[in-house]
């Protein structure tokens, strides 16, 4: 593993630097994928979209994510962090620009679909953080690569816009896209010639076969391919709500041929996930190697009701506030940027937390506070101060992060070869939670959204009793075939 020193986040070198170097190409991320969000308005009049044109971009936007989080995960286990973060903000940077370039909605929804890609980044990182730093400073460490990379959408919404002034014209807006695209472009060289996948003389680990996730028993074989179909019955549901039944952007038959893909995609996915581990069926995996597919099951249940009201809540807010309390669009959307602007706090705090008194404990705490959090922004109406509202919003905010942060840090220490496709499935699990709330509110009221985000908080919570501490070692085996130990605690 690492140098054993104190983190010193002051410090430019060894494991610090990759730190920073690794929430810096996730924030980077986080502003391109999001990069649409505060100029919605003057995109929306110079391509002349229509309001459902609109909601539609920011649906296509996060569709892509949840397979995009499952395949990066597989290929940075395979090729290591460092080549498939430079590869993806240099390849993303490409449909950023094709957005600032778009003339009508087509152009702008494929583009934006496309974009969905980038919003996979974060799972690289958590396997780069994981290689360089030790199990007590772990959850602390992914924590600020979360928090702080995460924060790149509160930072596009406070200085794009006025990116887009200072450009001026009504096509202010595509050089403030472009710039971000820029951005990554440049910063994939960057991080490609500034960052090794382990310290000197750590042994990578690499899954021993590709194609899926491995599993250690029977029943957890089928329990993994249980835990896929809500990741494709929500990319059902995406094409459903572009269908004639919903945003009428697609035909019917064309609906039914991605509902007749993804099909055929998940049956060929159960099919390489038996090629990678049939042999389980013949004889069982030695105790040393085994781990508990249960843990990631809840992990990702967990960042369902985490990441994923998140997600939801930062695309609604502005409105729920401007709305309920009467207000100017750009007032509330300061008023709500408070939400997000907790990032930079919170998740660090959750995996410090973590670190300090335990993996478990930390996340039923976490999570009984984000349930009472939504519950009481369930609760919130026109006749209450603004100023309470803003509070239950943020205090709400600080538990939904702070739990984001306290997952991650339990991710890695599961099982180290699989750590990406891990972290790709529980992330990818945040998009379908995403996707879920915003589609429940879509049909009803904010307080029953929020009450719904509330009772799925309370699910994570009655799962969680089910995870196990992870206690002292995992193990994995080096190419000479010695097993070498990694501590958990």
């Amino acid at each position: 593993m690492s140098e054993q020193t104190k983190l010193n986040l002051l410090s430019f070198t060894g494991k610090t630097k990759i730190l920073h170097l690794s929430w810096m190409a996730f924030f980077i991320t986080f502003v391109v994928w999001f990069n649409h969000a505060p100029l919605l308005a003057a995109i929306g009049g110079t391509l002349g979209l229509e309001s459902a044109q609109v909601k539609t971009l920011l649906i296509l936007n996060v569709a892509l994510t949840i397979p995009a989080r499952v395949l990066i995960g597989m290929l940075t286990d395979k090729y290591g962090p460092r080549l498939i973060y430079a590869a993806l903000l240099f390849l993303c940077s490409i449909p950023c620009f094709l957005f600032a370039l778009a003339d009508d909605f087509a152009q702008a929804a494929i583009a934006r679909f496309l974009l969905g890609f980038i919003g996979a980044g974060f799972v690289i990182g958590i396997r780069m953080v994981s290689e360089w730093f030790p199990a007590n400073e772990l959850g602390t460490a992914e924590g600020i690569y979360g928090g702080w990379g995460n924060f790149g959408s509160a930072a596009g919404a406070m200085t794009l816009p006025t990116l887009a002034l200072l450009f001026g014209g009504e096509d202010g807006w595509r050089y403030a896209v472009a710039l971000t695209g820029l951005m990554s472009l440049v910063f994939s060289v960057i991080w490609y010639k500034n960052v090794s996948d382990t310290p000197k003389g750590s042994t990578y680990f690499r899954p021993k076969k590709n194609g899926g996730m491995e599993v250690t028993s029977k029943g957890d074989f089928i329990f993994m391919l249980a835990m896929k179909i809500p990741m494709y019955a929500t990319l059902a549901l995406l094409a459903w709500k572009l269908s004639p039944a919903g945003v009428k952007m697609l035909s019917d038959t064309a609906v039914n041929l991605i509902y007749i893909a993804l099909l055929v995609i998940f049956v060929y996915d159960c099919y390489s996930a038996w090629k990678v581990n049939h042999e389980i069926f013949v004889k069982p995996v030695p105790e040393m190697h085994r781990y508990k597919f249960k843990q990631v099951a809840v992990l990702n249940v967990l960042y369902f009701a985490t990441f994923g009201s998140e997600l939801a809540v930062v695309s609604m807010l502005p409105l729920f506030f401007a709305e309920t309390f009467e207000l100017d669009p750009v007032y509330a959307g300061l008023l709500a940027s408070g939400y997000a602007f907790m990032n930079l706090m919170s998740r660090p705090g959750g995996g410090w937390i973590s670190d300090r008194y335990g993996r478990k404990r930390t996340l039923l705490i976490l999570t009984a506070g984000l349930a009472g959090g939504y519950a009481l922004m369930a609760m919130t109406n026109s006749s209450w101060p603004i100023a309470l509202a803003v509070i239950t919003a943020m205090a709400c905010s600080f538990f939904v992060q702070a739990g984001e942060g306290a997952v991650f840090a339990v991710v890695p220490l599961i099982k180290r070869r699989l750590t990406g496709q891990i972290a790709g499935m529980t992330g990818a699990y945040g998009n379908v939670g995403a996707v879920v709330y915003l589609t429940v509110l879509s049909f009803v009221s904010y307080q029953i959204f929020f009450s719904v985000i509330a009772a799925t908080a309370v699910l994570g919570f009655i799962v969680l009793l089910f995870m196990e501490e992870p206690q002292g070692h995992m193990a994995e085996v080096n190419e000479d075939g010695s097993v070498e130990l990694i501590k958990v605690t």
